[in-house]
């Protein structure tokens, strides 16, 4: 029997590490991260991530995201799966969708076909998308990243990235207010994640 895939989408500061360790922690399940999760994950994380690399082109942020994204199915995801285990995974593919394509413009089409040859059939089960306005998330970042760096008209196209992925396939994703306390997040998540993992919805 294999585990049930979870992954945690949103835009910056909005709760999905502290949701996704807290999820995790509930289900018993292996918790990860993109990119991450591997050591050539980790590699990967810093060249996209850190200020100090700031000249990455938009098609080779996308390869090294995808190609992370590979080897952290192949080495974490899938044998956690294969082997019974519930993944809650920190960002995945849908990150790629929302950044790359609605945030930097590339072809969705093509960024697509990009994660589809990288995950190698190994889809989330369900994703869960926290929302929060622009000023809680404003409120909440501390250090910035690269990505957190890009300007709020970029922001902007991501969040209406992620409302349009999340539209149209209902089946497998769950949207979910991200505001208030750790803990009043935590109740929503599991009041909208506790059907699926039981099949009453």
């Amino acid at each position: 029997m294999t585990g049930r895939f979870i992954a945690f989408e949103g835009g910056e500061a909005s709760g999905k590490s502290t949701q996704a360790r807290l999820l995790a922690e509930r289900i018993g399940a292996v918790l990860t991260r993109e990119p991450g999760g591997t050591h050539l994950g980790e590699v990967a994380r810093d060249l996209l991530l850190d200020p100090a690399h700031p000249h990455l082109v938009d098609r080779a942020e996308a390869l090294l995201f995808a190609a992370a994204r590979a080897q952290h199915v192949a080495e974490v995801i899938r044998p956690a799966l294969d082997g019974g285990r519930h993944v809650v995974c920190d960002r995945f593919a849908a990150s790629s969708f929302a950044y790359q394509a609605y945030g930097r413009g590339l072809d969705l089409d093509a960024v697509r076909s990009l994660s589809a040859f990288a995950v190698d059939g190994t889809w989330p089960d369900l994703n869960v998308l926290l929302v929060v306005d622009a000023d809680v998330a404003e409120a909440r970042l501390a250090e910035r990243d690269k990505l957190e760096q890009a300007g709020d008209a970029f922001h902007e196209r991501v969040a209406a990235g992620f409302d349009a992925l999340a539209a149209a396939d209902p089946d497998r994703w769950i949207v979910v207010d991200g505001s208030g306390s750790i803990e009043e997040v935590a109740r929503r998540v599991w009041g909208a994640v506790e059907p699926r993992l039981d099949g009453r919805a």
